[in-house]
């Protein structure tokens, strides 16, 4: 088998890349496989298998493939996919170890601006990585350098969510105005490519236009050349890029002047340094001194091959084109010797300007004529600006030297003929092809023509029309937009990143009224109607957080994010059929996710079936380890099975995963009160609040720790910020009025019953609670009327709540026995 050429290999990756962006992995992986075979040592060849496999969720296979160049830190593609590998196997330190290694490879690196729908960068840069490198860092425990990583790559690219996720879930009080602002690397980057574009657009723009509107213009180029010459020069035609050097540009063409101070391109010569000769004037009378200096021009050919038609020649002499390439010079040279027949007093006249001349009737200068006489007679009878061009001038102008049928014809007109000629009026069509113009620049040789008076104002109107447009003003244009329209997305990140800062600290309404401040089309989308969902769950607003995760399922009923909590909240409203159909739903879209597990589990707890409750928390774990919250759940089933030591390993697994995860610490709290360690609860109660110092029922629980250690007036301190943080939760109202109870205050007991009784009005507890309020404040038909209702709601308390009543029957006797 002949070797492999460089060629193949080459193909063989363009076919890779190829359907990774098409998301056909296994073809990739197939093709990668054969790449790897031809290059077994080339590092790029197992990068693309480790990267495939690793697209694939095949780990192990991805960290064998790039484990050879990826911990030795020889190729950045390597490294990076290695990295990845370790954090999916759990394997964080070869992970940190490894980008640490090829720091030099990719600090610098910065892709910002560089993909488009015609390149892409698959190597990542530095943001990427440093967001990578956070996620392992913050898997063993080194918040500090995690912090420091999420940090950089939010400098790099404020747009790496990520990052920004992290920082919030690790509890760093990050500033939103900080991070999510135009940075000086976006801001050059932007700089570069709208000016890129904008240069781009302004050539091809200026192509089309000299194309279209400059067809038969002396000044054009004609379409092949422009194509060619866009190519060659980035997209500029070579006449536009010196066209904007000009600065006379929008000089008016009148007179006799109006072709001079106008850039002309040559012939298919081309011109010597990429210079374009410019037309001036002529520098000398003499036809030998201006021989000597620069070749002959064009325009003399024209009148000597009419010369003997009897025609005149034209009142303003052809301005004089400089030319400096060798093909033009000799092509000139030859056609003056041609026409060295024709009288010396003639050519002197033609090279000199004048605008009028003394003529035979042949249209030939006299023959003694000389350039002395001629300056003479110019001075005595200066020419009329304002006189008409004659006709003749007109018909010779339209004439190119290369077609010689009108020549030959013109040769044998009489002079009748030729008077017959002048005393006709000839009007030219404006934007209408001649025959005799047709094809004048078929040779290349491109000849400056002066401008009679029927087509001066259309050159001059179809040059000035045709003017590049300021390249400045584009480029800053294309900037202005780019930067308005990255403004416009950083600011959508602030306002989300600040609902989910607050969020992250437990802040759960300010967390509500920022998301709720974005714009409609934003906010009703999974994700955003999910924080606002999980800010209503923080705060036990249970029946208004159901609404939201109904609206989800109804915009993605195939999403599985978050409804582990959508399914607590459907615990906590005993609504066991609509929890049960959720369970089913969910493990027909996905058997394999771990929120679909918990769903399942929540169904039984809630049926009081801890067993199979248990059974379906562990399989959640099992599918993901790293899942804190079945972790706790599972300690929940624990405890109420009484199995402590089980529920205590439970929720310490779930600290381990997520040390923020306030929900494990409330129920180590919960099982050491539990077990009388009232001291060790209230410890873990507060470590909860700290982390979610928003949450009513932790602050609760440490009040109801403090009441069972005898210290009222605290625990009454914890119970009132409670029933401020949560005006409508009536667990904390309720512990509170029976504090103030116990303390001797019926009057403040009283007043919060009363609110209670309103939010809880079927609670048999309140009202009991009430009638003992009444009994104290010696209100006895109130009391008994309250012992009556507590009666008929929980008849299986009828012992206690008839003993409460006899108590008032015995203290009316005692006091009509005193009276």
């Amino acid at each position: 088998m002949s070797p492999i050429s460089h060629h193949t290999t080459n193909q063989l990756r363009q076919l890779i890349y190829y359907n990774l962006d098409c998301n056909l992995i296994e073809n990739a992986l197939f093709l990668a496989e054969r790449l790897h075979a031809f290059e077994p040592r080339a590092s790029e060849a197992a990068y693309l298998v480790g990267l495939c496999h690793l697209r694939m969720n095949q780990y192990k296979a991805a960290y064998d493939y790039s484990k050879n160049y990826g911990s030795r830190a020889t190729h950045l593609g390597c490294a990076y996919a290695f990295a990845q590998a370790c954090l999916g196997l759990g394997r964080y330190a070869e992970g940190v170890a490894a980008l640490e290694k090829s720091r030099m490879h990719w600090i610098a690196r910065n892709n910002w601006g560089k993909h488009t729908e015609s390149k892409r960068q698959h190597i990542p840069d530095a943001a990427a990585i440093l967001c990578l490198q956070g996620k392992l860092l913050q898997a063993i425990e080194e918040t500090n350098r995690a912090i420091e990583c999420y940090a950089d790559a939010l400098k790099m690219n404020p747009f790496m969510w990520d990052a920004f996720v992290g920082l919030c879930d690790l509890g760093v009080n990050v500033r939103i105005p900080n991070i999510f602002k135009v940075t000086p690397d976006m801001a050059s980057s932007i700089a570069a490519s709208a000016s890129e574009e904008g240069s781009s657009s302004v050539g091809d723009d200026s192509q089309q236009s000299s194309v279209q509107s400059f067809g038969n213009d002396p000044f054009s180029i004609s379409t092949n050349r422009a194509n060619a010459e866009a190519r060659q020069n980035g997209g500029k035609p070579a006449l536009f890029e010196k066209l904007n050097g000009s600065t006379n540009l929008n000089t008016p063409l009148t007179g006799a002047n109006a072709c001079d101070n106008i850039e002309t391109p040559t012939g298919p010569g081309g011109t010597t340094g990429g210079q374009i000769p410019r037309i001036r004037e002529p520098a000398t009378a003499h036809p030998d001194e201006g021989k000597a200096m620069e070749p002959p021009q064009a325009p003399y050919r024209k009148f000597r091959a009419l010369a003997g038609s009897g025609m005149d020649v034209s009142d303003h002499a052809p301005p004089r084109m400089k030319t400096s390439t060798a093909r033009s010079r000799s092509r000139i040279d030859h056609d003056q010797d041609e026409a060295d027949t024709a009288s010396s007093g003639a050519t002197s006249m033609l090279s000199t300007g004048v605008t009028e001349r003394k003529r035979t009737v042949s249209g030939h200068a006299p023959q003694g004529a000389s350039a002395a006489h001629i300056k003479e007679s110019i001075a005595q009878n200066p020419p009329d600006p304002m006189a008409p061009q004659r006709r003749s001038v007109r018909i010779l102008n339209s004439i190119t030297r290369p077609q010689s049928k009108f020549s030959s014809a013109a040769s044998s007109i009489s002079g009748k003929d030729t008077r017959e000629l002048k005393k006709s009026k000839v009007i030219g069509t404006r934007g209408r092809a001649n025959p005799q113009t047709v094809g004048r620049v078929v040779s290349g040789n491109r000849k400056m023509e002066p401008v009679d008076a029927d087509t001066k104002d259309t050159k001059q109107n179809s040059v000035s029309s045709h003017q590049p447009a300021p390249v400045t003003k584009v480029h800053s244009n294309e900037k202005t937009k780019e930067i308005e329209s990255i403004q416009l997305l950083l600011d959508l990140f602030a306002r989300l990143g600040s609902g989910y800062r607050a969020l992250s600290h437990f802040r759960c309404q300010e967390a509500y009224q920022m998301f709720n401040t974005i714009t409609p089309a934003q906010r009703d989308t999974p994700w955003v109607l999910s924080q606002m969902a999980r800010s209503l769950y923080e705060q036990s607003d249970w029946a208004e957080a159901e609404k939201l995760y109904i609206r989800i399922r109804t915009i993605a009923p195939a999403r599985l994010e978050d409804l582990e909590l959508y399914s607590t909240v459907l615990w906590h409203l005993k609504k066991d059929v609509e929890l049960s159909f959720l369970a089913h739903e969910l493990l027909d879209i996905n058997r394999l996710s771990p929120q679909a597990w918990c769903v399942v589990g929540n169904s039984f707890s809630l049926q009081r079936d801890h067993d199979q409750a248990l059974k379906c928390f562990k399989r959640a774990t099992q599918l993901d380890p790293k899942f804190a919250y079945a972790l706790t759940l599972q300690g929940h089933e624990h405890v109420s099975n009484e199995e402590y030591d089980k529920a205590m390993s439970a929720y310490r697994n779930a600290i381990v995963t997520e040390n923020r995860h306030y929900n494990a610490w409330y129920g180590l709290g919960r099982v050491y009160e539990k077990q009388g360690k009232y001291d060790v609860a209230e410890q873990h109660y507060r470590t909860a609040a700290a982390i979610n110092p928003t949450n009513a029922v932790l602050i609760c629980c440490i009040g109801a720790v403090l009441e069972k250690m005898k210290k009222p007036q605290q625990a009454l301190d914890q119970y009132t910020r409670s029933s401020e943080l949560q005006p409508r939760a009536s667990l904390a109202r309720y512990k509170k009025a029976r504090i103030l109870v116990a303390l001797q205050h019926p009057d403040l007991a009283l007043a919060e019953l009363l609110v209670l009784k309103d939010i809880a009005s079927d609670d048999a507890n309140v009202h009991f609670l009430l009638g003992r309020v009444y009994r104290t404040l010696k209100q006895k038909g109130n009391a008994i009327k309250h012992f009556t209702s507590a009666l008929n709601l929980d008849p299986k308390a009828s012992h206690h709540i008839k003993e409460a009543m006899e108590q008032i029957e015995d203290e009316v006797d005692e006091d009509e026995i005193m009276t």
